[in-house]
């Protein structure tokens, strides 16, 4: 165990405070400091609350997991919504770059989006407010019940008012400005395609298939990075990689050879827009496997849907247990694993079916959780059969340029069968 410890700090990786009721890992965006249309790079931010505070013996007893993410890009990559505290790039009016503030966000069993405090965080508090936050939370955070424990039931019991107040009086050295909220993103947070860097460069967003990566096929990608001229590539909470410092003149070859060791930068529809759990191969909280399924349906309906124009990226989540891993209740289309009657008193692998959820920095109009049909669900080999069926429903019944998450909450239960 020493050994492996030191080869992962050897390449920058920690498991310091990575499980526990403690904070945990603080999530950045996979192009801090690289992407050209970035308000702001978030590096140092996020180093200087690690340094700080991780290990830190007075938040190392918390109610419960405590979830952190920061991003400095416009396409607000880092699932904010989701998270137990998030700042999100804005340019205010009088102070310039900085942060607006989200806080209680978590899904499991028990789902519900953050909420903005209306609040600007220059840079230079964010470290401070984010303890303030931490500390809130060990102070005023439920322990009686651990399902109940999580910071999002506080702030719904409390409202996002009393909770500024509180943080402001108690926590905090001085108050904080009111804020803007930040504008819809610019484009999509997954990065995949070929994207611009401050220094000229390009930076490569490529799909592996629902997030799975084989050890001969990362190195097989080291060797092509180092052939054109890179050695740093990072990951993103959609399950995708991205490369970075490809000279321009190698992207195009370089997508190429990417493509042929299954990582693809212009990917299918369904292939970009679908990620699953680790599943029952590798947790002993899955009930089915996730990985092989998915990816069978995407090969399957990269077939069957190969003609037909999807105007928009569906997306398809699919997760071993009801603990949201993969974020069911924010897909289009999301799958949570069970075990389902077989007809012959035995039983399947299956899923009960979400339909309709979206993030804010997805579609601000339409942001919220999945809708739930009462009996609807579909067996672990039948996902294609129902996908392939229920898109095309949707291509039929949907109106002028109406997306797949307002026909879903506004069609009949019929209709998503």
């Amino acid at each position: 165990m020493p050994e492996i410890w030191t080869r992962l700090e050897a390449v920058g990786l920690q498991t310091t405070e990575a499980c526990g009721d403690v904070p945990r890992v603080v999530l950045g965006s996979p192009v801090a400091g690289i992407a050209a249309d970035e308000l702001i790079d978030p590096s140092g931010l996020i180093t200087d609350i690690v340094a700080r505070y991780i290990g830190d013996e007075s938040l190392a007893n918390l109610p419960r997991k405590f979830k952190t993410a920061i991003t400095g890009s416009p396409s607000q990559d880092v699932v904010h919504e989701i998270n137990d505290i998030s700042y999100v790039a804005v340019d205010h009016p009088e102070f310039g770059v900085g942060f607006d503030l989200w806080v209680g966000g978590g899904l499991s069993t028990a789902p519900r989006f953050a909420e903005r405090l209306g609040v600007f965080i220059t840079p230079d508090r964010v470290a401070e407010v984010w303890h303030g936050v931490a500390s809130l939370f060990r102070d005023y955070g439920y322990r009686r019940l651990r399902n109940k424990a999580r910071l999002k039931f506080l702030l719904a019991d409390w409202g996002p008012a009393k909770f500024r107040q509180i943080l402001e009086d108690e926590f905090l050295e001085s108050p904080l400005p009111d804020g803007p909220a930040a504008p819809p993103p610019t484009r999509p947070g997954d990065h995949v395609g070929v994207h611009k860097q401050t220094d000229g460069r390009y930076y490569i967003g490529v799909t592996p298939f629902v997030g799975r990566v084989s050890g001969p096929t990362l190195l097989s990608l080291a060797a092509l990075l180092e052939a054109n001229g890179s050695t740093r590539l990072r990951t993103t909470p959609h399950q995708k990689l991205v490369l970075l410092d490809i000279p321009e003149e190698n992207v195009e070859s370089l997508i190429v050879a990417l493509d042929k060791i299954g990582l693809a930068a212009r990917p299918s529809l369904f292939r970009r827009s679908t990620i699953a759990c680790t599943g029952i191969e590798y947790c002993k909280l899955a009930i089915v496997e996730t990985k092989k399924s998915a990816t069978d349906a995407v090969l399957e309906l990269e077939k069957r849907l190969a003609s037909i124009n999807v105007p928009q990226p569906i997306s398809l989540h699919v997760n071993g247990c009801p603990n949201s891993c993969a974020r069911i209740q924010t897909a289009d289309i999301g799958l949570k694993g069970q075990l389902l009657p077989d007809g012959n008193g035995g039983q399947v692998p299956g899923f009960q079916v979400h339909l309709g959820g979206g993030l804010a920095s997805h579609d601000r109009e339409e942001a919220g959780l999945g809708r739930t049909v009462r009996g609807l669900k579909v067996t672990a080999d039948d996902i294609a059969d129902y996908v392939e069926r229920i898109v095309l429903r949707f291509l039929a019944d949907r109106r002028d340029t109406e997306t797949f998450a307002v026909w879903a909450h506004r069609a009949d239960e019929e209709a998503l069968q």
